[in-house]
């Protein structure tokens, strides 16, 4: 008897629903192909949720996400918002889902294809073989930390945020971590701050301790100017890197551009105690909503992720895998990979051919 896994689809904002439509495709293809049955359950979030609800994260939206299996997020956020209160601006939905589903640990591969070498602005040499997983703390930090706001003091105004690890945060990441390597290549880079911040201290007396466990994993530590450096100097010294939140969003937006193009980059935010969420590392993009010229590559390969991580369907991720390399090795690109003498096409078509090759 099939297995029916249970998907809470969060389109959302500007081409959010442009690419999460390829990555539905996808699913249906995988659906047929191995007999699985997906349940797609539709729900409000960002801009989207705004319009209807005057909030944007809806009570209803986390009720379906905690119901489900899985979560499947296309991008919030848009130009129109920016008036809004800083609270209630799309952007606050990530941070409110990511909270209300524990949602900690973020994975981000940058992952560079052989076809895909010319569409690096980097020389060939530094950019071919490139195979990175940044694990990002996603629920602490600066992004959470308080007291947090902007006040006045003296006649001038003054804005705050508080930078704050505590102790469990960093172990758990860590642990995933050290397991991710013992899965690759037995090889960690742990970034911080510890030459000035004193939660990046904190940061690297726990990942120590926790290495011990792990003791064929050869762990090292990096500050993080030098990382952001040495990513774009030798990034195949990487393997596997981990990082809090902020120095992990920037860091993997870095390593977007080794491989070409954000429209390239997967991600999946997992937790300890619930279903995780997948979702494209790009943003919403507003003015090319509905143009059908976006690149969905990184949405369907963040449905590989979603197979692997919550269904355990590791050969049916493989499949999606292979079809993406197929259609690039075929010669076709979106706008944002292009390069002279491949084929121009759109979102759709992109979408289209990946399924077709899954079947």
């Amino acid at each position: 008897m099939a297995n029916t896994y249970k998907i809470a689809v969060l389109p959302g904002d500007g081409i959010g629903p442009d690419v999460i439509e390829q990555g539905i495709k996808t699913l249906n293809a995988i659906s047929e192909k191995f007999g699985h049955k997906f349940e797609y359950n539709y729900g409000l979030i960002g801009g989207a949720a705004i319009d209807e609800t005057g909030v944007p994260l809806p009570d209803e939206t986390l009720e379906l996400a905690k119901s489900s299996d899985a979560v499947f997020l296309g991008a919030v956020g848009d130009w129109k918002y920016d008036t809004l209160d800083p609270a209630i601006r799309p952007e606050k939905a990530l941070l409110g889902i990511r909270k209300a589903l524990g949602l900690f640990a973020n994975l981000r591969p940058a992952v560079m294809y052989d076809e895909l070498v010319s569409s690096s602005t980097l020389k060939e040499e530094f950019v071919k073989g490139v195979d990175i997983m940044i694990v990002r703390e996603l629920t602490g930090d600066v992004y959470f930390g308080e007291p947090k706001g902007i006040e006045e003091r003296n006649g001038q105004k003054v804005g705050f945020n508080n930078m704050i690890y505590q102790e469990y945060e960093v172990e758990r990441i860590a642990k995933i971590a050290f397991e991710i390597a013992m899965k690759r290549n037995k090889k960690l880079c742990s970034v911080d701050k510890a030459n000035v911040l004193d939660v990046s201290r904190l940061w690297r007396e726990v990942v120590i301790r926790v290495s011990k466990d792990y003791p064929e994993v050869e762990l090292s530590h990096m500050y993080v100017d030098n990382a952001a450096m040495q990513l774009i100097r030798n990034p195949k010294q990487f393997d596997v890197m981990v990082t809090g939140n902020i120095f992990g969003d920037i860091l993997s937006d870095e390593a977007s551009m080794l491989i070409g193009s954000l429209g390239m980059l997967a991600s999946a935010s997992l937790t300890d105690k619930g279903p995780a969420m997948y979702e494209p590392s790009h943003g919403s993009a507003p003015d090319l909503k509905g143009q059908d010229k976006v690149n969905p590559i990184a949405t369907i390969m963040s449905v590989a992720m979603m197979l692997k991580y919550s269904f355990n369907l590791d050969k049916e991720a493989d499949v999606v895998e292979k079809a993406v390399k197929e259609v690039l090795k075929s010669g076709y690109r979106t706008f944002d990979i292009m390069s002279e003498g491949q084929t121009l096409i759109g979102t759709s078509e992109m979408g289209n051919l990946i399924a077709k090759k899954i079947l």
